[in-house]
């Protein structure tokens, strides 16, 4: 009894915090969601997957000749559960980097042909394995929640943005909360955008049925993090044009608002928008030395080295700025630290020429060529002399 009123008082509490949220209140009809839901399925999910089923055919590709002769070592038994399940190291670990790097520690660590997955239930793991073996995507709708936790487990990108899809195209009240929970709890950013949006057109319903009561009970945090992007997603947004919203995002990121960079990504803002320069909000980000913003963008998959009309990447930016706190993030989320801009200046050029010690110091760390030099046939410690920044020539000039 004390946890059907407590339950029951979550929900209304949660019900009131969304509501003082909301710009305006929100007509439950049908046609506005069908028309988010195929706007946000078409453009978004399939946009990023069939861009990168060639890519990742390619890139997973197994030379199956490596598996004859190859002796006892060549097959590992997966327990989940009461399920056993054999399959071949090589395919697992050329399909997945997770199972990659579990071989790696346990051939460290002393052999096994054993590996328990505690995370991942039997069925689910039969069907990861047919995807890993075949790199067709099961069709099973039911399955596919608990399919893309696992694909985003395994590393397994795309089968997780398949999954989404199919999350996507069977959202109900009932499965609503639970989708949008999942969507938090595992970066599916695209899944998160159409969860949101329609439980926010559906509210009363959703809190009404027994998959809002659960999810508040077993995942109250992550419930909380749902609930205040609802209320933070004004409902005009979400009739905006792509090119309005755009517009808006990079703005957001100019100003340095992650607030409201968050709230345009969740309404579905393309976060490869660019300006009448070719820059992205990556790029505004960097040049302005907002951190959590550029954080944001890259949690939303922004393309790392997207180029301006200059060839200028978000890096450029950051170092001729120098926001070394943007440098190390960027290098950290594997930005080309010798990318050359149209005048064969790379990042570190632009730190040297600016006189931005910090920044050249975490290029350098981040393994910057010192040496490179661009069309002029300046290297870095040239342009440091020539403009007199005496740090920057003891830093580059050092071995």
């Amino acid at each position: 009894m004390f946890c059907r009123r407590f339950s029951w008082f979550i929900r209304i509490f949660v019900a009131v915090a969304i509501f003082t949220g909301f710009c305006h209140p929100v007509p439950v009809t049908e046609s506005y969601t069908g028309v988010t839901l195929h706007t946000l399925t078409t453009d978004n999910l399939e946009s990023l997957t069939v861009g990168r089923v060639q890519e990742a055919e390619k890139a997973t590709a197994v030379d199956l000749g490596a598996l004859l002769d190859a002796g006892d070592g060549a097959v590992v038994t997966l327990l989940a559960g009461d399920t056993w399940l054999v399959a071949h190291r090589a395919v697992l670990a050329a399909r997945s980097p997770v199972f990659a790097d579990m071989f790696r520690r346990v051939t460290v660590e002393g052999s096994s042909s054993q590996l328990v997955l505690s995370d991942t239930e039997g069925p689910v793991l039969r069907q990861v394995l047919a995807y890993l073996y075949t790199l067709q995507v099961p069709q099973l709708p039911n399955m596919a929640p608990k399919l893309l936790v696992a694909a985003d487990v395994y590393g397994l990108s795309v089968l997780k943005a398949h999954c989404e899809q199919q999350v996507v195209a069977q959202l109900s009240v009932e499965t609503a909360a639970a989708a949008g929970v999942i969507a938090i709890r595992h970066s599916a950013n695209r899944l998160k955008q159409a969860a949101v949006a329609f439980i926010k057109a559906h509210l009363l319903r959703v809190m009404a049925t027994q998959g809002w009561a659960e999810a508040v009970v077993n995942d109250p945090q992550t419930v909380v993090e749902l609930t205040h992007l609802i209320a933070e997603t004004p409902t005009d947004t979400m009739d905006l044009s792509g090119e309005e919203k755009g517009k808006m995002l990079i703005a957001a990121a100019k100003e340095g608002s992650v607030s409201k960079v968050r709230t345009l990504l969740v309404v579905g803002a393309d976060v490869e928008a660019k300006d009448e320069n070719q820059q992205n909000p990556l790029h505004w980000a960097a040049a302005r030395g907002h951190v959590e913003v550029a954080r944001r963008l890259l949690e939303d998959e922004a393309d790392v080295n997207a180029r301006d009309r200059w060839q200028n990447t978000p890096l450029h930016q950051a170092a001729w700025n120098g926001h070394a706190p943007v440098v190390r993030l960027l290098a950290a989320s594997f930005a080309n630290h010798d990318a050359s801009d149209e005048s064969g200046n790379t990042p570190l050029h632009d730190a040297a020429r600016r006189g931005h010690a910090d920044a050249a110091t975490a290029l350098l760390e981040a393994g910057a060529d010192r040496e490179v030099r661009n069309d002029n046939g300046d290297t870095p410690l040239d342009l440091a002399k020539r403009n007199n920044h005496q740090r920057l020539v003891d830093i580059l000039g050092s071995s």
